[in-house]
């Protein structure tokens, strides 16, 4: 906030000189050129397989690297490749998450054995920067946004840092922004992109899960873009496709944090004609005149990370915005306004047991849940739950951080009695019977499709799948 001073109650002839803000950084002279890479994973699993999502994240980053580099952008997951000459590239960028960190290492290790300066950023480096500098010029601590004038300006002078992380404040969304998507439209591949444009309103998750990556990447606040920028994204998005009715993916990890914003906002998308989906917190979806206004706003599908039936799982997880008590009553207000879930659930922490199974299964059937997500739990580097649960992790495979394999034995089930219990709530679900009983009366549409492709997928599943 701006102190207003009258002229009167100070010395004018001492007043203070106006210090001009530092001009952003200016190319001068050629611009260096980056290859901007989205590395897939070595998983065998339904993670980079089918229609995947642009990655967002990224595609903000090329776009903002556009201002002073010529940028090119490779997504291995759909089906790009990575030369194998890089000589016409100054600096590879990867991303990594910790299922792709093996990938994007390679990436970075073949563009350094040809001279290339390396910037590696993303969840896994900024959880484990001290291993990711073994593979990169630059690590980038957190969102590249807050430091990357620092970044640009110091690759063209040749002092780039080996690590980039944001001096504590983080740079507001207010300045955000529309990224540029036709650097992922251009790639032959395209086609291998889902239909759902992603789109960005928040940034960050205060609530504080003990197995969350979240506060450690963006910080324990939690930042937001004016409605007004939000809404002009979508009537673009609209304007490029040619209809009003077009499917919009919130990537936020929690859009509903602040309810006043997301009240502003769904109010502003009703009518405009979008149909969209988003994570959304649990405690938020008790009140049913917020699902009034998601429905009315255009919300097609929630998905809510239930993650345990169980009062003991959800206060060891340390996720308080969890009423379990209330879960049938959230579903209820969804469902009411015609609203689909996609519920997560996640088993094998130490306070569940053989029963965890049957309660949840119980939970899913008896409230219809259209789409249940079912993963292993998975300590991921760098946060609190990790160091706690070190000594007894079975998978130090990077590759295999894919939340869906067998991490470590549960207090009180024994490996084979949860694999199998594991496989058996997720055949069980995806019966033929079981998607009749919850999807009877939804309309045709993706979401069955998923229903059928889950149905096959499930009856493929051994225990060794998960080792």
């Amino acid at each position: 906030m701006t102190m207003m001073i009258s002229p009167d109650a100070i010395d004018v002839a001492r007043a203070p000189v106006a210090v001009e803000e530092p001009r952003p950084f200016e190319v001068t002279g050629p611009r260096k050129k980056w290859l901007v890479v989205q590395p897939k994973s070595n998983t065998p699993l339904m993670v980079d397989s089918g229609k995947v999502s642009m990655p967002l994240n990224l595609l903000m980053v090329a776009s903002m690297a556009q201002s002073h580099f010529d940028v090119e952008f490779l997504d291995e997951r759909v089906g790009d490749k990575v030369p194998d000459d890089l000589s016409h590239y100054d600096v590879v960028a990867l991303t990594s998450r910790t299922l792709n960190a093996t990938r994007a290492y390679a990436i970075a290790d073949q563009a350094r054995a040809q001279g290339k300066k390396v910037v590696l950023g993303g969840v896994h480096p900024t959880m484990l920067p001290d291993e990711a500098g073994q593979h990169a010029d630059s690590v980038i601590f957190g969102e590249i946004e807050s430091i990357y004038d620092q970044l640009a300006q110091d690759i063209y002078q040749g002092t780039m840092q080996p690590l980039y992380k944001p001096d504590g404040s983080w740079k507001q969304m207010t300045e955000m922004n529309r990224p540029n998507f036709d650097l992922a439209r251009r790639s032959p591949n395209a086609k291998n992109y889902s239909f759902r444009t992603p789109l960005l309103a928040t940034k960050g998750c205060p609530v504080g899960c003990n197995f969350c990556c979240t506060p450690r990447i963006y910080g324990k606040s939690f930042r937001m873009r004016d409605s007004d920028r939000v809404i002009e994204e979508m009537k673009y998005h609209q304007n490029k496709a040619g209809k009003e009715d077009i499917h919009i993916s919130f990537m936020d990890d929690n859009i509903s944090f602040r309810p006043a914003f997301a009240e502003e906002l769904f109010n502003a998308m009703v009518g405009l004609g979008v149909k969209w989906n988003a994570n959304i917190s649990m405690n938020f979806l008790e009140k049913s005149s917020f699902a009034e206004l998601a429905k009315a706003s255009g919300c097609e599908m929630l998905n809510v990370g239930f993650e345990s039936v169980s009062p003991d799982t959800i206060k060891y997880v340390h996720k308080g915005s969890n009423r379990v008590g209330r879960y049938d009553e959230v579903v209820k207000n969804v469902h009411d306004q015609g609203i689909s879930i996609q519920g997560y659930f996640i088993f094998g922490f130490d306070t569940d047991t053989t029963a965890s199974f049957q309660h949840t299964y119980d939970f899913i059937m008896k409230n219809r849940i259209e789409f249940p997500v079912f993963t292993i739990a998975t300590p991921f580097p760098g946060t609190p739950w990790y160091e706690e649960m070190k000594p007894r992790i079975e998978q130090h495979n990077w590759d295999k951080y894919d939340t869906f394999h067998y991490m470590y034995e549960p207090a009180k089930i024994q490996r084979e009695e949860f694999l199998k219990n594991f496989i058996k709530v997720q055949r069980e679900v995806y019966s033929w019977k079981g998607i009749w009983h919850r999807m009877r009366g939804h309309k045709p549409d993706w979401i069955w499709l998923v229903n059928i492709a889950m149905h096959y997928f499930t009856r493929r599943l051994t225990p060794e799948t998960f080792l």
